[in-house]
């Protein structure tokens, strides 16, 4: 066997056909776009476009739109599944490893960062502010995240009014689910992807043989039991595997056990994670590593943020050659059709828990400002966080509350 089929052997389910790119090359454009990949995934994946689509040629557009695609319909953070997936495709496991890692870890040495420094025991008052202020926009950073997800979904619901009515009875659900049910709006959100796996596919479709397991990493959502490095594991565990048609389904159960289970943060040091994972590079998944963080210092931020993500690299790395069947899937796609719009209702949702938790009326102020940068004039999400954060460090300064 050559030195190259031996290598082309360690890389395990390497898509026939696909250039072989050396792993040093991954580490460097997947690291380069983990480091300036600020907006979201909106902008993760134009970067990832941009790099193996049109600038180097490595994957054919329409391999890359199916990527997206069946990224999608997994649970877990769908941009950084595609940047697994694309690097996977081009090096195997090796490059899924690599690439993910690189795509990964600049935004969550940064986070980690700044978790250090805004809960600090006795942080500075302008820190205090900006943090105030951040975590007073980010119920209207949450309105916008579902509404970004709304025509797509919509769409994808057809011209039948009762596959309409159906989109806008799950999306309800999930919002009062969000607003109300805590840990266990992910039972609603179940349910929803059952019932239209139900209606879907009872005249003559059989169910797929992996269809029935879809759901199981949504069932599993259940309020951990004891304390410790085990709950914040499975806690982290619990946002790798739910955070799927928008991080942001995963906030109302990150602060049901981090805020009022645990006691692990404060309801406005939550909401300053929340920022913090918006205004730094990398998907807002991120936000588990300042828990940990909070519930177990240093240590405690890298171990959420290894579980949280590990999902993701075992569902690409041990499902990406099965993609297309997931795709063509009739009970995967009834599930996503039906809990898709919940996830939706879900992450708008929980703004107004997020809404709620504000304690001084300046606050609200910064809220209405930040809805209208954000809904009102369509501007981008990070602007507002940072222009939220310096209005809270002058609110500061000026000897406004801020605890």
């Amino acid at each position: 066997m050559t030195s190259e089929a031996t290598a082309d052997a360690a890389d395990g389910e390497r898509e026939p056909g696909t250039p072989r790119v050396g792993l040093g090359v991954i580490a460097r454009e997947w690291g380069r776009i983990g480091c300036i990949g600020f907006g979201g995934p909106p902008a993760h994946i134009a970067l990832l476009r941009q790099l193996c689509v049109q600038r180097r040629g490595w994957i054919s557009a329409s391999e890359f739109e199916d990527g997206i695609a069946a990224t999608n319909l997994l649970p877990g953070p769908a941009s950084t599944q595609l940047a697994i997936f694309t690097a996977w495709r081009l090096r195997g496991t090796p490059g899924a490893l690599v690439g993910g890692v690189c795509f990964i870890v600049p935004g969550l040495a940064l986070i980690l960062a700044l978790a250090a420094l805004f809960l600090a025991g006795d942080p500075p008052l302008w820190v205090l502010g900006a943090a105030a202020g951040a975590g007073a926009a980010v119920a209207a950073v949450a309105a916008q995240a579902a509404g970004a997800l709304v025509p797509a979904s919509w769409k994808q619901a057809g011209d039948r009014g009762a596959a309409r009515a159906r989109w806008v009875g799950y999306a309800l659900a999930g919002g009062a689910a969000a607003a109300l049910a805590g840990p266990w709006m992910v039972l609603v959100l179940v349910a929803a992807g059952l019932l239209e796996v139900g209606l879907r596919t009872r005249p003559a479709v059989p169910r797929p043989r992996g269809g029935a397991a879809w759901p199981v990493p949504l069932a599993l959502a259940a309020p951990a039991a004891g304390g410790g490095l085990a709950a914040l594991a499975w806690v982290a565990f619990k946002v790798g595997a739910l955070s799927y048609g928008g991080g942001f389904v995963i906030i109302p159960l990150m602060q049901a056990d981090a805020v009022d289970r645990y006691h692990w943060m404060s309801d406005g040091q939550f909401l300053n994670a929340v920022a913090l994972g918006q205004i730094t590079p990398g998907p807002v998944v991120q936000t588990v590593a300042v828990v940990g963080y909070a519930a177990a210092g240093l240590a405690g931020g890298p171990l959420a943020a290894a579980v949280a993500f590990g999902p993701s690299f075992l569902l690409v790395i041990l499902g990406g050659s099965r993609f297309d069947r997931l795709r063509s899937s009739a009970a995967v796609q009834g599930f996503f059709a039906g809990a898709g719009p919940a996830v939706i209702g879900a992450i708008a949702g929980s703004a107004i828990p997020l809404a709620l938790v504000l304690q001084h009326g300046w606050q609200f102020g910064v809220l209405a400002a930040a809805a209208v940068w954000l809904l009102g004039l369509q501007r981008g999400v990070v602007s507002a966080l940072l222009g939220a954060g310096a209005l809270g460090a002058i609110a500061a300064l000026a000897g406004w509350p801020v605890t």
